[in-house]
């Protein structure tokens, strides 16, 4: 079959990504997310829902959720112009700016509890990037200045508080009064470092927006700044996979491959590049991009679904977490855009038919969290929690809707591994 006998092929297997996203947009996460997380006695949203759908009205609430709800109401207002997305939006803002603002030391609150009172008061840099990133996407939605004004001032404050002026990049955490603590991790999980990739990730994804609303000489110079910490510090350029963890000086401290962190820096990074508007720096990204792809290619199991991690021994336990699995079907649909590769087309819709064989909770509703390498649910997992949220299976969805496919040329129709 030639080249262009393969378009066809193409049109039907974006239908069917296309018919998927507006399918589970408006008849699953959407009705999940705007009715079952409102707090109705007190003010905001719930921290948690058990994953049988139980509300957890009593649990603290998280700055995460928080920041996603707002980054997700925002920017499915954006797409529909629904006025309820856009007053939910107004509830999540005017719950973050009351109760996570730190307004004696500047910044944002990690945690605080059912009845919005300072929980856990630290300044995690990741945390801060997320308020930036839904409130320039809530900007977009309502115009305000004054939402606009508070990106901005947090952006000052990052730049002036967590940056590195020695070696480069983006310290971790901080007290309530910005000074150096000696837990930073983001969760129970993660290593102890001073630098890690994933918030340098959401760093670029958030100064990458804010670049979009707010065109700032200083924040394109961060943004450029922070593309190439990816490409010189980030990202081994032998294996395409990215190094997670990082003293000071960026030595690295962990082997491991988060196989869901690679797909989503493909695409987020060359989304960054592409705001940049500078063509040497496109093209070299989108090489490296769909080179990161390939890599996760060996990460798809043989049920079509993303394994959640592998160590250097090669070893993993299969399972698969719900936002890995969204940033598969967005990461390589991005990676088909860039190189018109069809392997990368028929990979995102095979991890799409993972999502609706094995993700899908069709008796209570959006995704489970986590599954084991059967595809069975883990218990006691939340279905929504302070990291179980919207922004990555409602983001699939969006840019699945929003995908301009490329000129009608084929490299490749068979798929290839990746590497190990």
């Amino acid at each position: 079959m030639g080249k262009s006998d393969q378009w066809p092929a193409v049109r039907e297997i974006l239908d069917e990504l296309r018919r998927f996203a507006n399918d589970e947009l408006h008849d699953n996460l959407l009705p999940f997310w705007s009715g079952r997380v409102i707090d109705t006695v007190r003010e905001g949203f719930v921290g948690g829902i058990s994953q049988e759908g139980v509300p957890a009205v009593d649990s603290p609430k998280g700055l995460i959720l928080n920041a996603r709800l707002l980054w997700t109401f925002s920017a499915v207002y954006n797409y529909t112009g629904d006025r309820q997305y856009l007053d939910l939006a107004g509830r999540a803002c005017n719950y973050i700016a009351a109760r996570f603002a730190d307004k004696t030391h500047g910044g944002y609150y990690w945690m605080v509890d059912a009845a919005g009172r300072a929980l856990e008061t630290k300044k995690q840099t990741y945390a801060q990037a997320f308020i930036i990133y839904a409130f320039a996407e809530y900007y977009r939605a309502c115009g305000r200045r004054e939402v606009l004004d508070e990106a901005a001032g947090l952006f000052e404050i990052i730049e002036r508080r967590c940056s590195d002026r020695v070696y480069g990049g983006y310290f971790e955490a901080f007290s309530a009064q910005w000074e150096e603590i000696e837990d930073m991790r983001l969760s129970g999980k993660d290593m102890n470092e001073k630098k890690s990739m994933n918030t340098h990730l959401h760093l670029l994804e958030a100064y990458t927006l804010l670049c979009r609303v707010w065109d700032d000489r200083r924040v394109r110079e961060q943004l450029r700044n922070l593309v190439t910490i990816f490409l010189e510090k980030i990202i081994d350029p032998g294996s395409f996979h990215q190094r997670l963890f990082f003293d000071e000086k960026w030595h690295p401290r962990s082997a491991m491959i988060s196989y869901g962190h690679d797909i989503e820096a493909s695409w987020l990074l060359h989304e960054a590049a592409g705001v940049l508007d500078d063509r040497e720096m496109l093209a070299r990204v989108g090489e490296l991009c769909t080179g990161m792809a390939s890599g996760v290619a060996g990460g798809i199991n043989k049920l079509g679904g993303l394994v959640h991690e592998r160590d250097e021994s090669g070893w993993t336990d299969g399972e698969m977490e719900w936002w890995a699995q969204a940033e598969a079907v967005t990461g390589f649909l991005h990676a088909f855009g860039i190189s018109t590769d069809l392997r990368f087309l028929e990979m995102a819709r095979q991890v799409k038919d993972f999502i609706l064989g094995y993700m899908v909770d069709r008796v209570n509703g959006e995704w489970f969290y986590r599954v084991d390498r059967e595809g069975r649910p883990l218990p006691g997992y939340d279905k929504a929690g302070f990291w179980k949220c919207p922004y990555h299976n409602v983001r699939m969805c969006l840019e699945i809707l929003r995908f301009n496919p490329p000129e009608q040329t084929i490299v490749s129709d068979s798929p290839e591994k990746g590497s190990q």
